[in-house]
């Protein structure tokens, strides 16, 4: 009986599963709320186990990557990285419309948070420079994704001239490795059943509708970004509807990273992804890792609609020239996120120091975007973590429409088998 059970959770679909998963957390959270604690820590364990697997696995994929690598790896990279610089710009740019558009006023009554906020952009960049030379087993530990990378960079590329057993072998840690993740990747339905009762039977929705404008104003961005402006980036690149891959990645990436909040959690279900895509494992494997430092547009609404709103409320007019710096602030400032201790929130005050805001009243503002983000980091998370696979994806397929060779059966991923 269990056999049979098993083999049939094996043949399901994950995205079936997790739905199912889903609903039950609902239910769970609303029926039986005195279980709730119990069921979180099946969500608890989905994302340490991810959170602990994602580092060694981009350490050694990436090193593999660049120990095997064709000559056309490195020249695969740069119109990804073009994509993610140029997105998360334009990202920040529709926030600041939508910020202009409706002005949101904040009640700056919250205590300061007790982390420290970098003290200006030099600081966040230095920070970046610092984590790059980390001690390989320090970055490791703590997930610095910036130290994981250029390590593992150099080690590949020192491995690259190595024999050809050694060279195997390194593949097959790979493959190893890849193997422990698609078995904790299957124990996502029951994550997410967690994570989800958890979620639902926490106190956190009364706290939001004191801030409804606010999230107002950066759910429609997010949206905005994610079913507007990514889709047209696509289009221009590929020349096909760019609906079919936008679907599949917020379904198959997004849903992970809305309720893990976490990039650095979902890298492995979006190197999976990416697989299923078909796409070129030299490029991904370099480029989902690097998306998940760098490619922010998430992070850089949060930052721009916040600082606004805290313009707005002390009365700061903001012409179009400070606006436009504002973007760069937070384009720079989002992809400096991961190097700071509490993400994209902590980089508020950078950008409010453009305007002139002191630091204590730019605290607060951080402080009220922590009780928002039970909602905020979540599709913040998601739309960053999304548009990696989305990019990533887009940059080959734009290759390969330019060969004749794009069909529309690529834009959606093989089934699990």
């Amino acid at each position: 009986m269990f056999s049979s059970i098993g083999r049939k959770y094996q043949e399901t679909a994950l995205i079936k599963l997790i739905a199912i998963g889903l609903v039950l957390g609902i239910i769970v959270a609303v029926a039986l709320p005195q279980v709730v604690p119990a069921i979180s820590i099946l969500g608890d364990l989905f994302v340490k186990a991810l959170k602990g697997v994602a580092p060694v696995l981009v350490f050694v994929l990436v090193m593999n990557a660049m120990a095997q690598k064709n000559a056309d790896a490195s020249a695969s990279m740069r119109p990804i990285v073009r994509l993610y610089i140029i997105s998360t710009f334009l990202a920040s740019m529709v926030a600041v419309s939508y910020s202009f558009l409706f002005p949101t006023t904040l009640h700056l009554a919250v205590a300061s948070s007790e982390v420290s906020p970098p003290s200006g952009i030099v600081e966040v960049l230095h920070n970046l420079i610092l984590s790059v030379v980390d001690n390989p087993l320090h970055a490791i530990v703590t997930a610095n994704y910036i130290g994981i990378l250029a390590w593992a960079v150099l080690a590949g590329v020192a491995l690259h001239s190595a024999n050809d057993s050694t060279k195997e072998t390194i593949a097959d840690l790979a493959k190893a490795v890849t193997k422990i993740v698609q078995w904790v990747i299957r124990f996502a339905p029951f994550g997410i059943f967690g994570l989800v009762a958890n979620a639902i039977g926490e106190s956190g929705i009364e706290a939001l509708i004191g801030y409804a404008q606010l999230l107002a104003v950066l759910l429609a961005a997010f949206f905005s970004v994610a079913l507007i402006m990514n889709p047209l980036i696509v289009f221009l690149h590929i020349r096909r509807n760019p609906f079919p891959l936008v679907w599949t990645t917020l379904r198959e990436s997004g849903i992970y990273a809305f309720f893990t909040r976490s990039s650095a959690a979902n890298i492995p279900v979006n190197l999976s992804l990416c697989k299923r895509l078909g796409l070129s494992e030299d490029t991904y494997s370099l480029s989902i890792p690097l998306g998940a430092t760098i490619n922010m547009s998430g992070a850089a609404i949060t930052i721009a609609v916040l600082s606004l709103a805290a313009a707005h409320t002390l009365g700061i007019e903001v012409d179009m020239p400070t606006a436009l710096l504002l973007c760069v602030i937070s384009t720079v400032g989002a992809c400096g996120a991961s190097g700071v201790a509490g993400g994209s929130l902590l980089l508020i005050p950078v950008a409010c120091a453009s305007f002139g805001i002191h630091n204590d009243v730019a605290m607060q503002v951080v402080g009220v975007g922590f009780i928002i983000g039970v909602l905020q980091d979540s599709c913040e998370t998601a739309l960053n973590s999304s548009s990696d696979v989305l990019f990533t994806a887009t940059a080959e397929f734009a290759e390969r429409a330019k060969e004749g060779t794009l069909e529309s059966a690529d834009l959606v991923p093989r089934h699990e088998g």
